[in-house]
């Protein structure tokens, strides 16, 4: 079992920046491929950046350029830098660890992130 802990959400003004991190109980990043997704009320979870366990990186589009995925092996932590936030970015945002081989799915339990002035 892996347990996820999300950290760093909050309230910024438009054109302001985050970093949320994710803490991983164990060190799974060399199996595992990392991702942050959001969700706003009365939407479904979208897809934000996903990080390989190769270390690939990929964004959807609306956050390309804006948004970077990264970690630090050392301290089991996924991170999502987010600058140039938009109002359009405020929901719940989410780490996931998978492994399909095993369809192993975990998930955090969710930072808020509210962009407003």
């Amino acid at each position: 079992q892996v347990q996820l802990v999300e950290s760093g959400g909050g309230l910024v003004q438009p054109g302001g920046s985050l970093r949320l991190s994710c803490a991983a109980s164990i060190n799974i990043f060399s199996i595992y491929h990392m991702g942050w997704f959001r969700q706003a009320p009365g939407k479904p979870r979208e897809k934000v950046a996903t990080l390989t366990s190769g270390g690939t990186t990929n964004y959807v589009d609306f956050v390309k350029g804006r948004f970077t995925i990264s970690r630090d092996n050392a301290k089991k932590t996924v991170y999502l830098e987010m600058n140039n936030l938009k109002p359009e970015d405020t929901a719940v945002y989410f780490c996931n660890a998978y492994y399909g081989p095993l369809a192993h799915d975990y998930w955090g339990q969710g930072t808020q992130v509210t962009v407003s002035s």
